[in-house]
């Protein structure tokens, strides 16, 4: 079975039938947010009845004290289940896996696959959002060229993630996770908005494209697409003011 149609199958195996909220969740988000990004693609991937709650941080709704009193670290995408409130997306995609998913596919409960997913995302927390951050930012905020040691930094994370891809189709093994709902957002904004080639990346290029096939059907062009779009399109336009 090609690998996009196995995990297209899995994943609705994982999200049918599924436990259901009796309430819509709020997500706050804002579309250039790669995590913000991440995150709603899991809930419609999952079903979940919710509100988006545009919470535009470059006009500083962030630090509005409605939501510091929600989140005083000020980050999105944050979501209110019911009065139940979590930041930090990894935290809240394996939160909605774990309270609405059918099963347990998207976040292992067995201690040792459970243990990859979790490397896989501390992996894209730790190291390559801020690795993003560091090569993108800059030139977004600061109006700074970019840096050629980001540059360089940025590239061999994205070696090591390409070295994770060897021999599996998704990155914590042979099915789609959470892990692989976190990584494609950065990946896709990475591609719109130019700056590093992927194709030096033959690993991480054929998972992108399985991913995209795989979640095309939950909304990946609205969200995902459309979100790093918006980002490049912002970058590039300060890129071309320096």
């Amino acid at each position: 079975m090609p690998w996009n149609l196995f995990a297209f199958n899995q994943l609705v195996s994982s999200t049918s039938d599924r436990k259901m909220a009796t309430h819509p969740i709020d997500i706050y988000y804002f579309p250039p947010s790669a995590p913000s990004r991440a995150t709603l693609l899991l809930i419609k991937a999952l079903g979940i009845d919710h509100n988006v709650k545009i919470t535009n941080i470059s006009q500083g709704d962030q630090m509005k004290p409605e939501f510091l009193q929600m989140n005083p670290l000020h980050t999105i995408p944050l979501i209110n289940d019911n009065g139940f409130i979590i930041y930090e997306s990894n935290a809240i995609m394996k939160y909605l896996v774990d309270q609405y998913g059918k099963d347990d596919s998207l976040s292992p409960k067995d201690p040792k696959k459970a243990a990859i997913v979790d490397m896989r995302l501390y992996f894209c927390a730790c190291h390559l959002f801020p690795k993003f951050r560091q090569y993108y930012i800059p030139t977004m905020f600061q109006s700074k060229p970019p840096s050629s040691e980001a540059l360089r930094e940025l590239e061999e994370v994205l070696t090591i993630a390409d070295g994770y891809l060897k021999d599996q189709p998704w990155f914590a093994g042979h099915q789609m996770t959470v892990a692989d709902f976190a990584i494609v957002s950065f990946v896709a904004t990475i591609d719109a908005a130019g700056g590093v080639d992927l194709a030096a990346y033959p690993e991480i290029l054929q998972w992108y494209q399985r991913a995209r096939s795989s979640m095309a059907g939950f909304g990946y062009d609205e969200v995902i697409r459309h979100g790093a779009a918006i980002f490049a399109e912002a970058y590039k336009n300060k890129l071309n003011s320096i």
